[in-house]
């Protein structure tokens, strides 16, 4: 007699393909709660593609672009939301050419990992740099990253916060910093990475939309367009005549469209 299709002659499940699988745990499950519908498609692309032993997987935004049929725009989204909910710890990538790395976290991961080994992103220097290189795109509001600020970022690592988190952050205390500055305020520089810690716990306590990071870099990039310094050596700061848009760098949750 033959077995019923889809059953092995013993009567259990047999399946079609006999590799290529991803065990679909309740974790995953659990991803699909805490996730947009765009970035749980992502995350599900991460977890057939990812290496069994270790959970990583590495691509460029061009190559999950094509993959998801979205922009690289949207996808950039999709990542912040991966890190910001916890489900991924990411290793951006240093230019738009190399690729981003992803390790799916231990809570959301169904398989034990062969390699007793730290996370791919938790190397310190990899981390502190970029702190460093983040910190210094904030513009002309900060004096400089220095040797105390690495220690800070350090503290930040192992606090185990996202990079991404910190960003966020960062670009928000530095709109608001700027247009303090733009509003008649004194323009004291920020002296230490220790100013954001304040901002840093509002941001974790209540994170920004999917997509609104991108808009805090647009406007902190008008803000500084919009803010010059004396170039004659006395380091005094000078006012460009503004009048900020309705939009403001502080958070307004009844105000936000989100979403990307």
């Amino acid at each position: 007699m033959t077995a019923p299709t889809g059953f092995s002659e013993n009567g259990k499940l047999s399946l079609k393909e006999p590799s290529g699988w991803f065990a679909a745990s309740s974790s995953f499950r659990r991803a699909l709660t805490v996730l947009s519908d765009g970035a749980f498609r992502l995350f599900a692309l991460i977890c057939l593609e990812a290496d069994r032993q270790t959970g990583c997987f590495a691509a460029t935004y061009t190559e999950l672009a094509q993959a998801l049929g979205k922009s690289k725009r949207v996808i950039g989204c999709y990542v912040t939301e991966l890190e910001t909910a916890a489900v991924c710890q990411i290793t951006l990538a240093r230019n738009q050419h190399a690729r981003t790395v992803f390790q799916v976290r231990e809570e959301f991961w169904p398989y034990h990992r062969v390699h007793a080994q730290p996370p791919v992103d938790a190397d310190l220097d990899q981390y502190i740099e970029s702190v460093r290189e983040c910190y210094l795109s904030l513009g002309d509001i900060h004096g400089g990253f220095r040797p105390s600020d690495a220690s800070i970022a350090k503290e930040f690592y192992e606090q185990r916060i996202p990079v991404g988190v910190l960003r966020d952050a960062m670009l928000l205390g530095a709109c608001r910093k700027y247009l303090s500055w733009l509003n008649g305020k004194t323009p004291h520089r920020i002296q230490t990475l220790r100013y954001f810690e304040g901002i840093l716990t509002e941001v974790r306590h209540q994170p920004l939309p999917p997509g609104y990071s991108t808009n805090l870099r647009r406007t902190l990039e008008r803000f500084a367009a919009a803010w010059a310094v004396d170039d004659d050596g006395s380091g005094r700061a000078r006012r460009v005549p503004f009048v900020p848009a309705q939009e403001t760098a502080r958070r307004s949750r009844d105000q936000q469209t989100g979403g990307c």
